[in-house]
């Protein structure tokens, strides 16, 4: 998918770095996601949810809160207030744009954040919570330690790996929080999403603002995740859940199919790029995932790419040999093709040359009533399979870089 780096004033003024995920078809929406407490735009969690959201047809902002990440400023003179603050000044970049943002999705205090936000964000339509307090102070407590053992305003903390300064004004601003009337008198459509072992934030949050909130209203488990959403497994049921709720909820309609393409266009895109992890888009209706198995770096997520180039001739065996008895009127109650690939030497497959070439196996089961002479006359039909005959003979790729 297209992604566009820009900037735009924080609440104080200072520049935010953002990231603006694009579809690559039409645009049917704008999400904007906030980000958990001192995490950024970038997290596992929050570029998987812009991918897969911009698969189907939204545009998706995420950016750093003022003093974190890329963007400048100083994160220990900010508070709860000013990240509220700096979402509302990306909404109005993006209304600016003529994007305006339909759904707000927030991320632990970032969840929080957009709570509070959204009423004042009138294109809003439907906001998502993940791992969200219910009392924003709730985060104070992780910290109230630090501060008991210095007399100044500010104290460094180790989050994630990484030092950051935060001030004693936050952790104030954050305690006097109040976002029971914000749920209260949300009117938009709520996702809660929260995972019950949630070390951080506990799973009673959830309870407090799905109880609090009005309908129409939505809670969804994530089972076994972290705070942070950080196994990729777990990042990609979250944002499969969010694109299927906010399709729902915001009235979407697919994307129309790219024109002069007969059989529709096959999208390949990148979901995970630290690893293999593969979107797989035909057309505007299906989606699937390709992945490599772990031993060979991947999270085995999905089929690999030859097993999509076997799952393309099985099916096209099978549906053929259908179509064959149907048309004939012949007795076939079911088919099943069984196809195994690998790579051998062309001499063992009856060839000149000592180049390596692909084999494919297939064994195929025909249930019904069939006599001998029809068995192996749709034994015959098989080899008439259009991806069977592509495979035997050469093929051309084009490539261009666009």
């Amino acid at each position: 998918m297209p992604m566009e780096k820009l900037m735009f004033k924080g609440h104080s003024g200072d520049e935010i770095a953002a990231r603006l995920d694009l579809p690559n078809g039409p645009h049917l929406g704008t999400a904007l996601f906030a980000h958990c407490f001192t995490c950024g735009k970038d997290i596992h969690a929050a570029r998987r949810i812009a991918q897969r959201l911009s698969s189907m047809g939204f545009a998706v902002l995420r950016f750093d809160f003022t003093g974190l990440g890329h963007s400048e400023g100083e994160f220990e003179n900010t508070s709860f207030t000013t990240n509220v603050e700096d979402i509302l000044a990306a909404a109005n970049h993006l209304a600016g744009r003529g994007m305006a943002p339909s759904l707000l999705i927030g991320h632990s205090l970032g969840g929080a954040a957009v709570l509070k936000a959204a009423g004042s964000i009138d294109s809003v339509k439907a906001v998502v919570t993940i791992g969200a307090p219910f009392d924003p102070g709730h985060v104070a407590h992780n910290f109230a330690a630090d501060f008991a053992n210095t007399e100044g305003d500010t104290v460094q903390l180790n989050l994630g790996g990484q030092p950051v300064r935060i001030g004693r004004a936050f952790l104030d601003d954050v305690a006097e929080a109040e976002l029971g009337p914000a749920i209260s008198n949300l009117k938009r459509a709520l996702l809660v999403m929260h995972a019950p072992r949630d070390q951080v934030v506990s799973v009673d949050n959830a309870a407090q603002i799905f109880a609090t909130a009005k309908h129409p209203k939505s809670f969804v488990t994530l089972d076994t995740a972290d705070h942070l959403i950080s196994n990729p497994a777990d990042a990609e049921y979250a944002a499969e859940v969010i694109a299927a709720w906010a399709a729902r909820y915001l009235g979407l309609s697919a994307p129309p199919p790219p024109p002069g393409a007969p059989e529709g266009i096959v999208r390949v895109s990148e979901a995970d790029p630290d690893g293999f992890l593969q979107d797989v888009q035909s057309g505007p209706h299906h989606h699937a995932l390709a992945d490599e198995p772990v031993a060979y770096g991947g999270t085995n997520k999905g089929m690999s790419p030859y097993g999509y180039l076997a799952a393309g001739l099985g099916a096209c065996t099978s549906m053929t040999i259908r179509m064959y008895a149907r048309r004939k009127g012949w007795p076939l109650q079911s088919v099943r093709v069984d196809v195994s690939h690998d790579k051998v030497h062309a001499q063992d497959a009856e060839h000149a040359t000592n180049d390596k070439v692909d084999r494919f196996r297939r064994e195929i089961v025909l249930e019904g009533d069939l006599d001998d002479a029809q068995r192996a006359r749709l034994l015959e039909i098989a080899d008439r399979c259009p991806v069977h005959q592509t495979l035997e003979r050469s093929s051309h790729v084009e490539t261009k870089l666009v």
